[in-house]
């Protein structure tokens, strides 16, 4: 196959964008080694920021906390997103459409109104703030980000293979498990990276309703940013992007698609 080859100006244009977007990510993780206290200058290479970290207990809870909740909102918004998704794609009933309309309302709708909407919900009903509420508040708009992945997936997926399995004897949950989950892992793998992705960076939604004593990772360096900028947080960022950067990559290999290959006997 011939490949179509690129004038040299497009290709410099490109490398000119990508730089430029990049730029910002490369800035904070040089100057994360900087041995000077502020970040205008260069004064020589240190790892006493990353040394810091371990110093800072803030740092430290609101990774821990950033950490639960992120992984307690992505499985519980990947198991509900993935059966909604098979419900909408393999079922009709009343008020599908309704339901498919509504789930994209909180992936337009505006963080700050979600936040605002789900602080008077958790205060009218007595739900004190707290991990809990901030999981249940993440897991409400990641929902949606699952459902539209999952459904894509779906969209494209070859139904002759479950109809083979059951022609030749396998019952609705043994093709479940064996023929429709292997073909849909890869976006069950891509709804959940986004959205452990979507609950590990917020910080509109969680800064309304968090709690004394739960602040996420994202609030605790707001709070840092506004009292006093220090490489400190050039460090836990830079760490944040490496751990999502390998996070990543491990979901791009495990989530290719796979050929499904019959068991032997």
């Amino acid at each position: 196959m011939n490949h179509l080859k690129l004038p040299y100006w497009i290709m410099a244009l490109v490398t000119g964008v990508y730089l430029f977007l990049h730029l910002p990510i490369i800035a904070l993780i040089a100057f994360s080694f900087n041995d000077s206290k502020f970040s205008t200058e260069w004064t020589g290479f240190t790892l006493h920021w990353y040394e810091r970290l371990l110093e800072r207990q803030d740092i430290l809870d609101g990774l821990k906390s950033s950490i639960i909740v992120g992984l307690s909102a992505t499985v519980i918004s990947t198991v509900l997103g993935t059966l909604m998704a098979l419900a909408l794609a393999r079922h009709v009933f009343r008020g599908r459409r309704l339901v498919e309309a509504f789930l994209y309302v909180p992936i337009v709708t505006p963080e700050i109104v979600v936040g605002i909407s789900l602080l008077i919900l958790f205060v009218a009903m007595g739900v004190p703030l707290g991990l809990h509420s901030v999981v249940i508040a993440h897991v409400a708009f990641n929902v949606s980000f699952v459902v539209v992945v999952v459904l894509a997936r779906l969209q494209g997926m070859d139904r002759n293979l479950e109809e083979a399995a059951m022609i030749l004897g396998a019952d609705e949950l043994t093709t479940f498990w064996r023929i429709t989950v292997p073909q849909l892992w890869p976006g069950i793998i891509s709804g959940a990276m986004l959205a452990f992705t979507m609950s590990f960076d917020d910080y509109v939604i969680t800064s309304f309703v968090t709690g004394t004593g739960s602040s996420t990772l994202p609030v605790v360096v707001y709070t840092m940013v506004r009292k006093n900028i220090e490489p400190s947080i050039n460090a836990i960022s830079t760490v944040v992007l490496v751990a999502t950067t390998v996070l990543v990559i491990v979901a791009e290999r495990l989530g290719r698609d796979k050929p499904l290959v019959a068991d032997k006997d």
